[in-house]
Order: C-alpha cells, then structure tokens, then sequence
C-alpha cells in the first residue's frame, strides 16, 4: 500500500501522522509531501521513505497513492495560509485514493458536527481509519 501524507506549514502534523503510523504498521510505503521544504524536511525526519515539496510532487503523488492523509485543508484551494493551490486541492480531490482528512478549526476551517478534540486524539483516530483501510485491502 502506498501512502502520501501531504502537510504544510512546519509539518508537525503530517511528522506525528507518519510516526504514529510507523509504530503500528511495518512495511508501509509512505511519501511525505510538503507543501513547503520545512513540512516536507520534518516528515522525512520522522520516518516517511521519501519526501518532495511543492504543487507537482502533490499532483504526482495523489495518482500513485493507495490512501491521501492529511489535515482537511489539502481539499480547499487557497486554505492552510495559501500553501494550498488548487490544482493541488483538486488533485487530493479528485484522486481515487481513500482519503483520512482531519478536521481543523485552525485557518477558518469548521465542520459541522465534529465535537472539538485534543490533536493526540485526532491523530489516534486517523490511524484507526488507515487500519480499517488496510484491513479492508489487505
């Protein structure tokens, strides 16, 4: 299975994604993209097997990825601060790839009916879907 986790600003979140992932699964294939050197730096530091920067490694990487995760914003065009085009969020869109988005009140990003959780838990259960996603495939 081939995954891309796709961040921006510093990447914390996609660095924790790919590390919590590492620690319950072995062999994945897993691509950090960052939507900016500093993201994509952190994700290959936490584990991630390769790492690009920028709208194209984007684009290439949702054909080729199994399953998308990353923060809800890889969907929106202009969200996390701009980082985010639209060809990009299209891409992530229209990609058949499974896609474990996580929600964020931060960058005026709110979904309706989702209780407000601390990020450990969030992370958790975005790791409980890859699973599901696995377990399904597999």
């Amino acid at each position: 299975m081939k995954i891309a986790v796709i961040d921006g600003q510093g990447g914390q979140l996609g660095s924790a994604l790919i590390k919590a992932m590492r620690a319950d699964f072995a062999g994945l294939d897993i691509t950090a993209v960052g939507t900016n050197s500093a993201a994509a730096a952190a994700m290959l530091k936490a584990g991630a097997d390769r790492g690009a920067t920028g709208e194209n490694p984007v684009l290439v990487a949702c054909r080729h990825a199994d399953i998308i995760v990353g923060p809800i914003g890889i969907v929106m065009a202009d969200s996390m601060l701009g980082e985010i085009t639209p060809r990009m969020a299209l891409s992530v869109a229209r990609s058949a790839a499974a896609k474990v988005l996580i929600p964020s009140d931060r960058c005026h990003h709110f979904v309706a009916g989702v209780e407000k959780q601390p990020l450990s838990r969030l992370l958790e259960d975005a790791v409980e879907k890859v699973k599901a996603i696995l377990g399904e495939e597999c």
